[in-house]
């Protein structure tokens, strides 16, 4: 067995992660335990945004004062802007994927206005920095998303077999983020969006490097287990009173289950917005499994 190949990038996790990579510990049970281990260190490093977010938004539902100068979201606002420039400054993340964040931030930011305006959920606490009835900090919580996805893609080292050209994901992605506006009014799509991504994806495998040897699993299932931990992380937040749902205002009960429905479209969304910065990577069908370039466009 080969050992790993260090991969270069820009950020202070690459020194540690080389080192992690060198590692030889002895084969069988303890080879395996330890890309175990490595595995929950790189997702753990990829979900550091979110994971700081989601402990802040904790830690002030049971710790900020209620008679506070500054409202609490205003404090989460500030604390999220400041974990992004402190991330920058000390090479935690690349620039690129502050890019993809800004993005995100955007894109929540409009889905944010308009569902709170249609009432399908609230915001219950004042605040100054806020847009409508919608406080800044909101959009962080989907960058968070896109800060996962930009960075596990990198860490992992991602390739694709059987990825649909570009076009194609693309109008999935635009058809997928207008049914969120549009089924307030018109038949909600959601089914046959769902259909539309089984056929285009049925057979796309996603590569990824652990330590020293790719493994695959279905790329419809990652997005699944990804949508999953973010219901679980929705649960947390809503818990925090950082939003509410209608279901909610008179105590908190947890998420729907059917929200799941509704995390696995968007992480499709944004699976596609990182997927236009890093150019998925198809990987040759053949025994080699070589790189072969880019996925096509049309």
């Amino acid at each position: 067995m080969e050992p790993a190949t260090p991969r270069l990038d820009h950020t202070r996790f690459a020194r540690i992660r080389a080192r992690m990579e060198a590692f030889s510990p002895r084969p069988g049970w303890r080879s395996a335990l330890y890309e175990f281990i490595l595995f929950g260190f790189k997702q753990g490093w990829a979900c550091l945004f979110g994971a700081l977010l989601l402990a802040l938004l904790l830690a002030t539902h049971l710790f900020y004062p209620p008679a506070a100068a500054l409202a609490r979201y205003d404090f989460l606002t500030l604390a999220a802007l400041a974990i992004q420039l402190l991330m920058l400054a000390f090479r935690l993340e690349t620039r690129d994927e502050a890019k993809v964040i800004l993005a995100f931030h955007a894109v929540g930011t409009v889905m944010e206005l308009f569902k709170t305006q249609v009432g399908s959920w609230e915001y219950s606490e004042g605040s100054v920095l806020h847009i409508g009835a919608v406080p800044l900090f909101s959009g962080f919580l989907y960058a968070s998303v896109g800060s996962y996805i930009a960075r596990i893609w990198r860490i992992f080292d991602f390739s694709f077999t059987g990825y649909p050209p570009r076009a194609l994901t693309g109008f999935l992605a635009a058809a997928i983020y207008v049914n969120f506006f549009a089924h307030h009014w018109l038949p909600d799509m959601r089914l046959a969006l769902f259909a539309g991504l089984g056929l285009a994806f049925c057979r796309t495998r996603i590569w990824f490097r652990v330590w020293r040897k790719d493994r695959w699993m279905p790329l419809l299932l990652g997005w699944f287990l990804v949508a999953a931990f973010i219901w679980m992380a929705e649960n947390l937040a809503t818990f925090s009173h950082a939003w509410v749902y209608p279901s909610q205002r008179h105590g908190w009960t947890p998420v729907h289950a059917a929200k799941l429905g509704a995390w696995y479209l968007l992480m499709y969304i944004s699976f596609v917005l990182v997927a236009a910065l890093h150019r998925p990577k198809l990987r040759a069908a053949s025994p080699t499994g070589r790189l072969s370039g880019s996925v096509p466009t049309a």
